[in-house]
């Protein structure tokens, strides 16, 4: 099939406008439509849906990696096993979140132990897709989704890669344990990482700037397991006179060799995603995030796959792309930095 990256997506194509199918592409999206223990805001379930049909607008050159589509990308179906049990964790959920937690309730207590069987299963099944993807060769990029989704891609990872780091962008820490009562919350995602996935030697966060005294103190008895990098600390160096490439420099110099890159949106300035589940005030530019990863990349640490996660379109006004188009853009920068660091495209100057 000819195709031409300087026309305009054509009817029927892929994710960015692309004609790759499965088995062409390298890199393969894995869309993961659950938010069930969403605690407040919603919409992440429909973040997959909102990316692909915004990626038809990115332009697919880059400025920091020559070429990332000619390896092939290609984003699977939403899955509808995935749909279903969204719906049903979601109608169970809510009541538990309502009621600011199970308690001692029986038909709470009920709702809760059902909600955490629908999160087992969606994990296996996203440790399931991502081991076949792996053996197949695939790199793989999970979409969600609430950022729970990821868990089965990391211990699926870890099957492959006996030791790797986690670069983590995001507001807020997700080290909550079992977070109103939710085994795997989306603010527990990487508590149940470093309770679990002993493959992941080190969690290094960014941007952070809403967080409990429990997250605070659970991580400081990582000790060098996690360090953190709040939206604070990061603001205070450049008041400082510090330059925003040293600031970078010393956020990489903290991974090791092999690296996950899990991208919560809500880790940039809510002026990208205002829609996102729990925006906080403050946050990253998108530049800044591109600093981070591009330097990730021409330090020589390999990214070996990516997770992006709460991007929620807006609900009230279905025309209001924002939210999708911002997400789309930051995944083709996942996808290019994850390539430029597996020496599968050029990193340009």
């Amino acid at each position: 099939m000819s195709f031409d990256p300087n026309a305009p997506a054509q009817p029927g194509s892929g994710v960015f406008g692309l004609p790759h199918d499965e088995r062409e592409a390298l890199v393969v999206l894995l869309p993961v439509p659950w938010e069930a223990t969403t605690s407040y805001g919603g919409g992440a379930a429909s973040g997959p849906r909102a990316i692909r049909e915004a990626s038809a607008q990115v332009d697919l050159y880059d400025l920091d990696v020559e070429r990332p589509y000619a390896a092939g990308i290609h984003m699977l179906a939403d899955p509808g096993e995935i749909v279903a049990w969204n719906d049903q964790g979601k109608a169970l959920a809510s009541k538990v979140i309502e009621a600011g937690g199970a308690g001692e309730d029986p038909e709470l207590l009920r709702s809760l132990a059902q909600v955490n069987e629908l999160s087992e299963k969606v994990n296996a099944w996203v440790q399931r897709e991502t081991t076949r993807l792996l053996d197949a060769g695939k790199i793989v990029g999970v979409v969600g989704g609430d950022h729970s989704v990821p868990f089965g891609a990391l211990q699926a990872v870890a099957a492959k890669h006996p030791s790797f780091g986690v670069l983590h962008f995001d507001a807020h820490s997700d080290t909550r344990r079992a977070y109103e009562g939710f085994a795997h919350s989306h603010a527990s995602i990487m508590f149940n990482v470093l309770e679990h996935v002993p493959a992941v030697k080190k969690i290094v966060q960014v941007g952070i700037r809403d967080v409990c005294e429990e997250e605070i103190a659970y991580c400081r008895e990582q000790g060098m397991r996690v360090k953190m990098f709040t939206d604070r600390d990061l603001a205070r160096r450049r008041h400082a006179g510090e330059t925003f490439a040293n600031v970078v420099q010393a956020i990489v110099k903290e991974l090791p060799a092999d690296v996950w890159v899990s991208f919560d949106i809500d880790g940039l300035d809510p002026r990208f995603c205002p829609h996102t589940g729990t925006p906080v005030p403050g946050g990253l530019d998108v530049h800044e995030v591109v600093a981070v990863l591009r330097e990730v990349a021409r330090a020589g640490r390999r990214i070996v796959g990516f997770d992006l996660n709460e991007v929620a379109p807006n609900l009230a006004d279905p025309d209001d792309e924002w939210d999708g188009n911002v997400g789309a853009r930051m995944l083709y920068k996942l996808v290019a930095f994850t390539l430029a660091s597996q020496g599968k495209a050029k990193l340009l100057d």
